[in-house]
């Protein structure tokens, strides 16, 4: 009863689209009344001093010394000179103003559109708890959690078998995970990383058998978008005594299992160098000049959908589409058994075209695709597979295999937060006017 009554006190789409639309015209009409005619001059100037420090920071990133500097300097100048010259001008307080109420009439917007899309969920089914559940712990992956979080005695008390892996002595986890298998084990899992997380899931899925992820590793991604709880990875633990269990799908890039991504060209090229591990950022910003302006790394084709993307800086292969309410795109995926590969590449061949990627997905340097196979090709490839380091003969063919993983989550779990989809002014409207759902609509977003 709580529930359905929470439920009806939330405001319609109907009502959040109309809020959305007069809060925008109340942005237009304070530019209108307060600055007149330099309102289009006020709104030109902001645009303005985006896209040089757009420009600026490209320019950052593909040069080197006194360049660099300035293009630093010019990357932070171009913002100040825009707050000071709206202050020199007295319209400090409108540009605020219009700006914040525009933001709000958009996110109310993209609000009242969430909620009129229908939701899209995997359908799970309740799970028996395992019998002889084996699972693989890394201790040093995310700074020591296996530790922190007591996950191996947890484990044990649970009854499951736990192999811990030894820092000194690297093992192949594969190979355990199928020895376990083979022994009788009717469940795998794994407290540890991304990349150790789709070694053993490949297992999992090559046996049939349901996949436990505990959320020890660094960024937990496949977890984030499991929906399970990141902050306590001892909770994933409830898997084995109080589970639900859905279908996933699982990537591939060759014969590998991937179950976040699988990336080429600049950010594979940095990823592959030995100083990287030690010092990230000086690493990335000596590389990255030539990576971008083609003087090194290599040359990419990467084929999808019936169409090419040539020659771009770096591609991004996900299993399942990243969300489109990211800025650049990426972050969280809605879906995880769409059954299609995600497709994100970036070109940018100077300052113009890195200006351009303010527009988002609309600009010509992103080309976003999503297809069941892509084939990416070049002599050799340096690829980042959920964040491991490896290079690969072409022609790479990465697929796509639809519910392959049994997934075996708590029932209890924080979830995955429904995305926003892109801002739709004409949906909107037709939102606004209308009782029931937009009619304009699709299913998808």
């Amino acid at each position: 009863m709580k529930a359905a009554a929470h439920a009806t006190d939330r405001p319609s789409p109907r009502w959040t689209a109309r809020l959305a639309l007069v809060t925008g015209a109340v942005a237009i009409l304070v530019l209108l009344l307060f600055a007149g005619l330099q309102s289009v001059a006020l709104v030109g100037v902001g645009l303005a001093g985006l896209m040089v420090t757009a420009a600026a920071i490209w320019w950052a990133l593909a040069r080197t010394g006194p360049l660099r500097a300035l293009a630093v300097l010019v990357a932070v100048a171009a913002p100040v000179a825009v707050v000071v010259l709206y202050a020199v001008t007295g319209l400090l307080w409108v540009a605020l103003v219009s700006l914040a109420l525009w933001a709000l009439a958009v996110t109310g917007g993209r609000a009242a559109l969430a909620a009129d899309c229908a939701p899209a969920q995997a359908p799970e089914r309740p799970a028996a708890a395992p019998e002889r559940p084996f699972l693989i712990m890394n201790p040093r992956s995310g700074g020591g959690k296996v530790e922190k979080f007591h996950l191996l005695e947890k484990a044990k008390a649970l009854g499951a078998q736990v192999a811990l892996l030894d820092p000194a002595h690297p093992q192949d986890v594969a190979a355990l995970a199928r020895q376990a298998a083979d022994e009788g084990a009717d469940l795998l899992g794994v407290a540890g990383g991304d990349g150790t997380q789709a070694l053993v899931a490949g297992v999992a899925a090559e046996r049939g058998l349901p996949f436990v992820v505990i959320s020890a590793g660094t960024r937990n991604h496949f977890a984030l978008d499991l929906g399970l709880d990141r902050n306590d990875p001892s909770l994933c633990l409830d898997a084995l005594t109080d589970g639900v269990e859905l279908r996933v799908d699982l990537g591939y890039i060759g014969d590998r299992v991937f179950v976040n991504n699988a990336s080429f060209g600049a950010y594979a090229s940095v990823v592959q160098s030995p100083a990287y591990r030690d010092d990230k950022a000086h690493t990335a910003l000596q590389l990255l000049p030539d990576l971008l302006t083609h003087h090194s790394g290599p040359r990419l084709a990467v084929h999808a959908q019936g169409a090419t993307i040539e020659a771009p800086q770096a591609v991004l292969v996900s299993n399942n589409p990243y969300r489109t309410d990211d800025p650049a795109g990426l972050g969280r995926r809605e879906r995880l058994d769409s059954g299609v590969l995600g497709v994100l590449g970036v070109k940018v061949d100077n300052a113009a075209q890195a200006a351009g990627l303010l527009r988002g997905r609309h600009s010509t340097g992103l080309a976003t695709l999503a297809s069941q196979h892509v084939i990416a090709d070049a002599s050799t490839i340096p690829v980042g597979v959920d964040g491991e380091a490896l290079t690969l003969s072409t022609p790479i063919h990465c697929r796509i295999e639809q519910l392959a993983l049994r997934v075996r989550l708590p029932r209890r779990r924080p979830g995955v937060p429904r995305g926003r989809p892109p801002m739709n002014w004409r949906r909107i409207w037709h939102l606004a006017r209308t009782k029931g759902r937009d009619p304009t609509r699709s299913d998808t977003h």
